[in-house]
């Protein structure tokens, strides 16, 4: 399960609309309290796919190495990452699939409408190695009210 804020719940959502027609993406910082993944920070980067930045994202690897170094100092873990799908469904692609490597992590996806966020899911990028890493959907719990993911309902 991942836990957050509303007000951080709204951050991703936000940032999804102001990249919008592009991909949004950032980091999920916070804690592991077994399998629940608590959110106290969302950090936003930058989305370095130049050759198609509409239906795909790329957090730079220096990117990600200064967001590691602000969770260890602020003692938090990156336990998520979350990005938009301008004008498709909030579900995992393929390429969402073969670009996730932190297994153990929640993958948060919007999905933006003309602009507007639509529906926020969460994924587990479950599995032991790369050969056998999956998705699983994920409950996300948001200011103490929990929510399945809104596409199943």
């Amino acid at each position: 399960m991942l836990k957050m804020s509303q007000f951080e719940y709204d951050a991703i959502r936000r940032h999804g609309e102001e990249t919008y027609p592009h991909e949004c993406c950032g980091v999920l910082l916070g804690t592991l309290d077994g399998q629940t993944r608590a959110v106290t920070k969302t950090v936003r980067c930058g989305n370095t796919r130049s050759d198609s930045p509409h239906n795909r994202y790329h957090i730079a690897p220096q990117e990600l190495v200064r967001v590691q170094r602000q969770a260890r100092e602020a003692g938090l873990e990156i336990v998520g990452f979350y990005h938009s799908h301008p004008d498709h469904p909030a579900r995992w692609s393929q390429t969402d699939l073969a670009e996730a490597h932190w297994i153990g992590c929640s993958y948060v996806i919007t999905s933006v409408e003309r602009g507007q966020a639509k529906i926020t899911n969460s994924f587990e990028l479950a599995g032991e190695t790369e050969e056998n890493k999956h998705f699983e959907d994920e409950a996300v719990n948001v200011a103490e009210v929990a929510i399945a993911n809104e596409s199943t309902q």
